[in-house]
Parts: C-alpha cells; structure tokens; sequence
C-alpha cells in the first residue's frame, strides 16, 4: 500500500563484486596461464557470490517481532529489478533513499577499485540473495531497533514514479538492470 515502508535484509552488491573479481582474475590468467589468481583479501565478497545463502532467518525474526510484511520478494536479480517487480504487482510507485542503501565497506572499497558507483552494484548487482519487503508503517517500531534489515525508502502513488533520491538529493528514475526470468526472447 501507499505509504508502506521498504526494506532490505543484509547488505547489497557484495555477490557482484565478488563476480566482477573472478571475470577479473580470469581474463588475466586468460592472458598469462602461468600466473595464479589473485584472490586474497576478497573472501567476503568471493563468498557471497560463490556460496549464497538464503535468508530465512530473517522469517524468524520478523515472526518474533510480530511483523507480517505485505510484500516480500528475494534479491536475487537486483534491488532495482526486484523492487519493481514489487511495483508492477502493487500498482504504486516508490521511493528509495541511496544513504540508505546497505553497502558493506569491502563491496564499496572493490566497487571503487572498478570505478563503479556502490550504489549501481546495490541496485544491479543481483544474486545477493537478501530479502527485499514492504510492512505497513505502524510495524516500523517493531522493527527499528533489528540489525540484519535496513529500511531503505517507501511505496508510493504509482503517478510519483519509482525512483532513488540520490545523496546529492536528485531524484534518478529506478531502471531493471538485472536478471529478468519473465523477458521475453
């Protein structure tokens, strides 16, 4: 519904930063087969998108909370895909804030190293495996205060778009980057 908040479980951009080293090391042992990857340093992000976990933790907790959200959808082919995905289903709009995109320091470090935004890694990455969900905004007290999910942004009349308010506070049209299982061919 209107008004509604969005949330995201975990962080974001890991798992495609974990990819964007491994194409990395590939090409360059491609180029030279003598020479060993270099993957120290990466584990995180090597983890996330070599072994992905599903968050079904995350249903616990928010039966514990007493929180039922009223949409939920796993993020699997990208915040921005997945949230519109929401959008198309609910018929509204939405607005997410890119302060308040959950990005760990290592994935914005690697995104740096690439020259990508870590806000684009966020939104397009995919395969992240977080949740992403939508609860009314009287459950927000309930669930403030729980370190595994973020509060990103809220539903809004479909009329307003769907859009990510930059940090500079420019509004940016959400666009799906990522995977999309129902394209046709």
């Amino acid at each position: 519904k209107k008004g509604d908040l969005i949330f995201v479980s975990g962080n974001l951009g890991a798992a495609y930063m974990g990819l964007l080293v491994l194409e990395r090391e590939k090409q360059a042992f491609k180029a030279d087969p003598n020479m060993q990857p270099d993957l120290s340093g990466h584990d995180y992000i090597l983890s996330r998108q070599l072994k992905p976990e599903a968050r079904i933790d995350i249903l616990e907790i928010l039966k514990k909370a007493g929180v039922k959200p009223t949409a939920m959808i796993d993020l699997s082919d990208g915040l921005a895909s997945d949230l519109l995905h929401i959008c198309e289903k609910s018929k509204l709009g939405c607005s997410i804030y890119e302060e308040k995109l959950p990005i760990d320091f290592t994935t914005a470090a690697m995104a740096q190293e690439f020259k990508i935004e870590p806000a684009i890694a966020a939104l397009n990455g995919g395969e992240d495996y977080e949740l992403l969900f939508t609860v009314s905004q009287k459950d927000y007290d309930k669930l403030k205060d729980i370190k595994e999910i973020n509060v990103i942004g809220h539903m809004t009349e479909e009329a307003e778009g769907r859009n990510m308010i930059s940090q500079s506070g420019s509004q940016i049209t959400l666009r799906a980057q990522g995977w999309d299982a129902f394209l046709k061919k």
